[in-house]
């Protein structure tokens, strides 16, 4: 706990209150961050930045309204807080925004849930060089003479927050991060400039793989997209890399808020207790992982955190509900974002997956695309390489698929064995039967 940061907060819910307010939620961040980028084996960009910013939920008879300072000074306080207060009396009535009940803030965990690097503070400068340097240098030498650039980069930061409500909430938290990054364009036939990439990212610096391991696959990544051109149309089995299924899983994701169910913008709202996958899918909102990205105590209205299973064998049983929208659907609320999403992993690798599939497509990344969340229709542009007989024949770009969510999903056949661990979607590769894959 940071009691420096605790006691502020107090004294602005107190202030806040006699200068007018009925109640008010206050959250207090602090942050700093670092970025370090080399192109041409030579630094691009180095910036530092720390950051402290308070933002204060109001409310005030019936009225509601959010305001942010980054001044902390108590006299500058003073006058912010009364001129909030004032500007919230002018807004309109909405009496479904209250403080939470206490009663959800009950049963929070108090399990450390390992979100800090005790060794960050021994991040140097000179460390943040050698892992931007090791990375560009590997993947200049994966690329060999097909290299145009590449460029490496090194973001880590920390953070520590407190959120207080006026009716008894108190939560502090705190977290690390690394991320190193590298980009590779790569010179192919006429003037096509297939470009790839890689990353990681952890909570501590132990878990990230070596610089070096980030350079050669990025170059490899690159690399596989050489060559790629369109096939035909054609209706095959795909299998999406675990990397990239969560932005394919975005689209759906958004109809299972409650903003969308309330606002009839939601393909899932009447769907709960019914099928909306294949069986094969089972979805868990866990956020009790150890170091995991999106691991917390509490949510952003301060609700106690629960793992959630979402779907269970492909039928749906939860919502993400805030308070706010809760209130306004008359449904108990559950939380209003994901923390860790899991997809319990199957048994084989996507190579032994593919050499029973015969032909079809891998497919490791997708091209724009949108998703409607009133109707579930989804188009997307995909990169990839086809395989016949488990084995990779060519690249392919400059195709889409367009399916329905709720059809989509019920293609699923099997689930790989490799979920992603560098991001708070933890998802495995996952297969696919009859999709059609526009092209030529």
């Amino acid at each position: 706990m940071n009691k420096e940061m605790l006691d502020l907060c107090a004294w602005v819910i107190k202030t806040a209150k006699v200068a007018g307010a009925d109640g008010c939620i206050v959250n207090l961040d602090n942050s700093r961050s670092v970025e370090i980028s080399y192109r041409d084996r030579k630094p691009e960009n180095i910036k530092e930045a720390s950051t402290q910013a308070l933002n204060i939920q109001v409310f005030v008879n019936g009225r509601y309204s959010v305001q942010s300072t980054s001044d902390l000074r108590k006299e500058a306080l003073r006058d912010f807080l009364t001129n909030a207060v004032t500007a919230t009396r002018l807004l309109a009535e909405d009496l479904y925004r209250t403080l939470p009940d206490p009663k959800y803030y009950q049963g929070r965990t108090e399990s450390d849930l390992g979100l800090v690097d005790d060794a960050y503070s021994g991040f140097s400068p000179e460390n943040r060089h050698e892992m931007a340097k090791a990375m560009e240098n590997a993947c200049l030498q994966a690329g060999g003479d097909k290299v145009i650039s590449v460029t490496s980069q090194v973001n880590d930061g920390s953070q520590e927050s407190v959120m207080m409500a006026s009716n008894g909430f108190e939560g502090y938290a705190a977290g690390t991060y690394y991320s190193p990054f590298v980009e590779m364009t790569a010179r192919d036939a006429g003037d096509r400039r297939p470009n790839g990439y890689d990353y990681a990212v952890t909570v501590c610096r132990r878990d990230l793989p070596r610089p070096e391991e980030i350079g050669i696959q990025a170059a490899r990544r690159t690399l596989d997209l050489m060559g790629a051109k369109k096939i035909k149309t054609e209706t095959l089995p795909v299998i999406i890399e675990n990397q990239n299924v969560g932005r394919l899983f975005n689209g759906f994701l958004g109809a299972m808020f409650g903003r969308s169910i309330q606002q009839k913008r939601s393909f899932l709202a009447d769907k709960k207790g019914q099928p909306v996958a294949s069986r094969l899918l089972t979805l868990v909102d866990d956020p009790f992982i150890s170091k995991g990205l999106g691991s917390r105590a509490f949510d952003g209205d301060g609700l106690a955190a629960r793992k959630r299973v979402l779907i269970e064998a492909g039928v749906l049983k939860e919502f993400f509900i805030d308070w706010y929208y809760g209130r306004k659907l008359g449904w108990e609320p559950t939380s209003g974002s994901p923390s860790n999403l899991v997809v319990p992993p199957g048994t084989r690798s996507p190579r032994a997956i593919m050499k029973d599939l015969g032909r079809g497509i891998l497919i490791t990344g997708f091209i724009g695309g949108n998703s409607n969340p009133t109707t579930g229709d989804a188009s997307i542009g995909i990169i990839g390489k086809l395989f016949e007989n488990g084995e990779p024949t060519q690249s392919i770009a400059e195709m889409n698929i367009a399916d329905n969510h709720l059809k989509f999903w019920h293609k699923l056949i099997e689930v790989a064995d490799d979920p992603f661990p560098y991001s708070a979607y933890r998802f495995p590769s996952m297969v696919f039967e009859n999709v059609v894959v526009s092209g030529v």
